[in-house]
């Protein structure tokens, strides 16, 4: 049986991971909010590291859609040279 992955809010994220700092305990609180206990301990980490942030988001997003344009760009700049080098190489052979 396929397990369903659940996806969750960044607010969601902060919100919960803010209130188990208050109250000091995981277990409760991700019973609480019906979440898995691994799942809130792995965003408290990310939050300590400063990953789990509403600027950091927003900052990174316009950076990482220009990132995958650019790359999306380059695979089809490749793919329109190696057509051409197929290309010259078959129109030198006729002239020849």
């Amino acid at each position: 049986m396929k397990k369903i992955r659940k996806n969750y809010s960044l607010e969601f994220k902060i919100q919960a991971v803010s209130l188990s700092e208050q109250r000091g305990n995981v277990s409760s609180v991700a019973e609480e909010l019906g979440i898995c206990k691994e799942s809130l301990v792995n965003w408290r980490k990310l939050h300590k590291e400063g990953k789990l942030s509403k600027e950091k988001q927003i900052s990174s997003d316009p950076i990482r859609e220009e990132l995958l344009r650019l790359r999306k760009e380059l695979e089809e700049t490749k793919l329109e040279r190696d057509i051409l080098k197929k290309a010259v190489g078959i129109f030198s052979k006729r002239d020849g």
